[in-house]
């Protein structure tokens, strides 16, 4: 995964939020800015967590079939995103994977993932041609039987939007890494530019990159696993098979202008393969790292530009 390296926190707020570990560094120090970072986080995860009954995204899947459910503008912009993720990279990211991840065995939060469960039945995802927003009335209406997950795109948002209203309230320095979906903008504490960490597989540094602003996200087959009847599972789910994917690509980070974006692509590319996936990374033109099953470290794009 990607993260913030050490020498880049001034003051550090690390918490937990989305079902990962948070971390805000904001400059400069108090003023209680990292922690109204923390409070916006948690807003968020309240509106679109799968996990939670209360949750915005979980009454939109609940009203699937029904007609149309009104949401607040961020879920309707989240889900308006996705959407457009998914037409722009052919379908490798779709956010109707719902019901196959559910039936994979990742149906509670990755904490409680504790038993045995029954093998991945897989179904082709139908993917969201059949949604309907209506952005007058901020309402959106789910076919019968497709639901949204929105979890990494939401984890990749919420960084965006905190790290920006953080800047827009004085911050000159502001880092938020949302479980390896890292957003910065200003300058850290030494005023150098940020520095964020690639991980490997196994947690290994693999590579340390450098930027003024923008994002860096990661996609990985290692980091949410559990057992099933049938084997070990993964949350990374190919559309076509609606089965954990068996790409040949474990990993994937992608650096961006924003961290929703970075994770869109980290996680098409990885589900598309090592060919396909490389050629979606160069048509956005961004760049990143791909590390195969095999072990194969791949530069992707201009990476170089931005080695420490």
């Amino acid at each position: 995964m990607s993260q913030a390296t050490s020498e880049t926190a001034g003051s550090e707020l690390r918490f937990a939020a989305m079902g990962t570990r948070g971390l805000i560094v904001c400059e400069p120090a108090g003023g209680g800015l990292a922690e109204a970072g923390a409070r916006a986080v948690e807003r968020l995860e309240q509106r679109w967590s799968r996990f939670l009954t209360s949750s915005e995204l979980s009454a939109l899947n609940r009203s699937a079939g029904s007609g149309p459910c009104r949401v607040s503008p961020s879920t309707f912009e989240l889900v308006s995103m996705a959407i457009d993720a998914w037409r722009l990279t052919g379908g490798w990211f779709d956010p109707t994977v719902l019901n196959a991840l559910t039936g994979a065995g990742y149906d509670e939060s990755y904490a409680g993932l504790h038993t045995v469960k029954p093998p991945p039945h897989g179904a082709p995802s139908p993917g969201p041609v059949g949604i309907d927003l209506d952005p007058d009335e901020l309402t959106i209406s789910l076919p019968e039987g497709v639901g949204l997950d929105l979890g990494g795109i939401g984890k990749g948002r919420a960084a965006d939007l905190v790290a920006a209203s953080l800047s827009e309230r004085g911050a000159t320095g502001v880092c938020v890494d949302l479980g390896g979906d890292v957003a910065v903008a200003g300058r850290p504490a030494h005023g150098g530019p940020w520095s964020i960490g690639i991980g490997g597989p196994d947690g290994e540094l693999v590579r340390t990159v450098q930027l003024d602003a923008g994002a860096v996200a990661t996609s990985c087959t290692s980091g949410r696993r559990w057992q099933t009847e049938g084997g070990t599972a993964h949350h990374l789910i190919d559309p076509a098979t609606g089965r954990p994917s068996t790409s040949g690509v474990t990993s994937v980070t992608v650096l961006a202008a924003d961290a929703a974006w970075a994770e869109v692509l980290a996680k098409a590319a990885l589900l598309a393969g090592p060919v396909r996936g490389a050629e979606l990374v160069a048509e956005a033109g961004v760049c990143g790292v791909m590390i195969t099953d095999a072990g194969d470290l791949r530069e992707l794009g201009d990476l170089g530009r931005y080695a420490a």
